[in-house]
């Protein structure tokens, strides 16, 4: 008997599968009812069935209109479809949305529990296989994150803990996901050791194990295969981490194929402000400053910090010598996204079209004020969720599909990522400070200096010096800044929000992604 499997059966004739359904509780299922499209849609928001069972034949809304809401939701509960016929349109219809399994009409219970067996057991396999597989590589993990890594094993090794990540929470193994949560932790831990001992020389004497930066993204990865009177897409989508891209990547691959994937660092601090303005100027910070004194702007300047983009890549483009049709599109809202998709293969005449995207910032920052979305984006794996299904229903992916129809290339990025912080951490400084959780700048700043990295001379990081005597700190792993007054109320508005701006592997190792028309 299974005591723990839980049966949505939606009927609008439920009465009369009384019999089939004291059949299934006498051998220790539970089953939840409903006798119409609705209310099992709500059903499947409120509950975590772990199968369907959907009659195709429904007054109001239809078992395949059902079948498109609850796959929505839930999109890996197995769904059986119960139909009075094999029509053959039919069954395409629904196995292309995604159906399970289906039965005829009438029913048997004994079909019922065979289906239960083949499906469930079936998923079962597939648990045990992912914990087993990530048991073997668990050690090798483990020995691997104290073996004095370089810049690109990093990545590598952040990748892998992604894969594993999305596999042990598509199998739904919550202790398996606690073992790597436990294992990330202690990652980022020498992670933030790393780039404590290596940053410096980054900035001051790269060499080949320097890895891609932010200011040499596009001369690396992107500029190479502009060609003139091939159009390429370019799409920076703020906040974007490496895990968010994997969850939209199979809606991707539907229309596009990847030609190439890897992943870059983003730099201190990882914010809007500092890389993405240090992205398309193709310079850092303080050479940004120097060259563009009159539009280069500090965290307290007045106005906004990312309005040049534009220029700063028309001029990355000149240096270069690259002669390009270029077009700058920065969607911030709605209506934006919907002129975007109006106005997308009017782009196609040019080399180079530059679309930044800024919903995932956006969401990042609204959790943190809006309890409904805390609630929704309450930990990372509903966080991918709402980024898949934002995407999905964005006028990105309406344009994007439009776009794939014609001989394009198409490169996704982003200027950082995020991170869930959980640990506050006490700092004090005078008024003008900056507020930024994850990194500040100011003068008299008093910390705990084994909690971050710290500069007292911000041009040794190629950081603008906002005054003679400013200090740059950015904390480590997943801790964030807290003043002492108002301590409480500010731990329990921030703690477990998704932030930027410090040391982790979330925020520092983004993707870069090289796509051509499937």
């Amino acid at each position: 008997m299974n005591h723990e499997v839980t049966i949505l059966w939606v009927d609008d004739e439920i009465d009369l599968l009384k019999p089939q359904i004291l059949f299934l509780k006498e051998k220790g299922y539970s089953i939840i009812e409903a006798s119409n499209g609705h209310d099992a849609v709500e059903l499947c928001r409120t509950h975590y069935p772990d199968i369907v069972f959907l009659d195709e034949q429904m007054p109001g809304r239809s078992g395949l209109e059902t079948l498109s809401a609850i796959k929505a939701l839930r999109p890996h509960v197995p769904v059986v479809m119960i139909t009075k016929s094999e029509e053959e349109h039919l069954m395409e219809e629904a196995i292309g949305s995604q159906i399970s399994d289906y039965l005829i009409k009438p029913v048997k219970p004994q079909q019922v529990l065979l289906t239960l067996k083949k499906l469930l057991d079936n998923r079962r396999l597939v648990t045990e296989k992912t914990t087993s597989e990530y048991q073997k590589r668990f050690q090798q993990f483990l020995a691997r994150i104290h073996m004095g890594l370089n810049a690109r094993e990093w990545a590598e090794l952040y990748r892998q803990l992604v894969y594993w990540e999305l596999e042990l929470d598509q199998a739904r193994n919550d202790a398996m996901l606690e073992v790597l949560a436990l294992q990330k932790a202690e990652a980022n831990t020498e992670f933030c050791k790393f780039i404590v001992r290596n940053y410096k020389q980054w900035m001051q004497k790269p060499d080949e194990q320097t890895p891609t930066l932010s200011h040499t993204l596009l001369a690396r990865k992107v500029f190479p295969h502009l060609q003139a009177g091939t159009s390429t897409f370019l799409v920076v989508i703020d906040n974007l981490r490496y895990d968010q891209w994997k969850v939209i990547e199979p809606e991707l691959n539907a229309v596009f194929r990847i030609a190439d994937e890897d992943t870059f660092y983003s730099i201190l601090p990882t914010s809007t402000h500092y890389s993405r303005n240090a992205l398309f100027a193709g310079l850092m910070p303080l050479d940004i400053e120097r060259r563009f004194p009159h539009l280069w702007r500090n965290d307290e300047d007045e106005g906004g910090k990312n309005l040049f983009e534009k220029e700063f890549l028309t001029d990355h483009l000149s240096r270069r010598r690259l002669s390009l049709r270029m077009s700058y599109t920065k969607i911030t809202n709605y209506d934006d996204g919907r002129q975007l998709v109006d106005n997308i293969l009017n782009l196609l005449h040019n080399d180079l079209n530059v679309i930044v995207y800024n919903f995932v910032d956006m969401l990042s920052h609204a959790r943190t004020e809006m309890d409904v979305l805390k609630e929704l984006a309450s930990d990372e794996t509903a966080y991918r969720s709402i980024t898949r299904s934002w995407f999905m229903h964005s006028p990105l992916w309406e344009a994007l599909t439009r776009v794939s129809k014609h001989p394009v290339q198409l490169f996704i990025t982003t200027d950082h990522g995020t991170i869930r912080v959980k640990e506050p951490v006490k700092v004090i400084g005078d008024r003008d400070t900056t507020t930024n959780l994850r990194y500040k700048h100011g003068r008299n700043l008093k910390y705990d200096p084994r909690d971050v990295l710290e500069t007292r001379n911000p041009h040794e990081l190629m950081l603008p010096r906002p005054h003679v005597s400013s200090t740059f700190i950015f904390i480590k792993e997943n801790k964030f800044f807290v003043y002492p007054n108002n301590y409480n109320f500010h731990v329990g508005l921030y703690k477990n929000t998704f932030q930027h701006g410090g040391i982790s592997m979330e925020e520092m190792i983004v993707p870069i992604v090289r796509l051509l028309p499937a």
